[in-house]
């Protein structure tokens, strides 16, 4: 049976990256180190509670109106490394993405025009000032995508009960965690494999985004892969069951063998699993 939460939370995973306090300028390198050392710091589900608390009002604030002070925190080979929430920048990279994901009177009933054309003057504004912020943080509703699995090795999963991300609350946990000069090796090694053997694909696309995305940050971080409520609507012997980095691994290795037909099984059956999750999410 399903996994169940007495909290409502979105069905999103994540893909973070978490940064040692040296790659951080002042006066944020010491914000960070202060905020590490307090007694209690929040985790993911209380990031979501607080963005969901942001669309109760009339109209919504899909963006808030200050930028988050927090970040989860990690410590890694004995280095303190963090991950800034990040969510005003975040909100209004969601909401750009909306009229891609909605159709439009839908997207106009749950975010008025009125309020998206505010939020869009207000991101273009603030991106004169900052040209060069990028989020620590990405999310995908209702599956993980593929290219994620890329960045990851099986013997790197963890699943079971344990602290979600921030290490506040106990719940269970599926995720994947690699040193940063891991997952730029393997996004290199993938594109190689599927653009030799590939004439187009989606997948190379993704893959050269998230690559980009990685430069941008300094090479003793650490990526991690967290499927975050998603564990909440996928049954739990699938859970268990799912090596989905182990098949996207098997898939690129059919490739670089010249075996087309298992890649092609590998990928269908990944296709085939995620398909369903996000079948749910349409039911919903």
């Amino acid at each position: 049976m399903a996994l169940t939460t007495p909290v409502a939370v979105p069905y999103a995973s994540y893909l973070r990256v978490y940064e040692p306090l040296a790659a951080f300028p002042e006066p944020e390198r010491s914000h960070w180190a202060r905020y590490a050392r307090r007694g209690s710091l929040p985790g993911a589900q209380d990031e979501l509670r607080r963005s969901l608390s942001d669309l109760l009002p009339v109209p919504p604030v899909v963006v808030p109106v200050r930028e988050s002070a927090d970040a989860f925190v990690a410590e890694v080979d004995g280095v303190l490394c963090v991950c800034p929430w990040r969510t005003r920048l975040r909100g209004w990279q969601a909401l750009a993405g909306l009229g891609d994901e909605l159709p439009a009177p839908v997207l106009d009933a749950a975010v008025p025009p009125v309020v998206r054309r505010e939020a869009a003057a207000d991101y273009d504004r603030w991106r004169e000032r900052n040209p060069d912020a990028r989020p620590w943080i990405r999310s995908a509703t209702w599956h993980v995508p593929v290219r994620w699995f890329v960045l990851f090795a099986d013997e790197e999963r963890e699943y079971g009960k344990g602290a979600d991300a921030g290490g506040a609350g106990e719940g269970v946990v599926l995720r994947y965690r690699t040193p940063m000069v891991q997952a730029r090796r393997r996004v290199a090694r993938a594109l190689k494999v599927l653009r030799e053997e590939l004439e187009d694909s989606p997948l190379i696309d993704g893959l050269v985004d998230v690559g980009r995305w990685l430069e941008e940050f300094h090479p003793r971080s650490m990526v991690e892969l967290d499927y975050g409520g998603l564990v909440y609507t996928i049954p739990e012997e699938q859970l268990a069951s799912d090596h989905s980095a182990a098949d996207t691994a098997e898939g690129l290795a059919a490739l670089r063998e010249g075996d087309g037909e298992r890649a092609s099984a590998v990928y269908e059956r990944l296709t085939e699993r995620w398909r369903a999750v996000r079948h749910r999410g349409m039911a919903s």
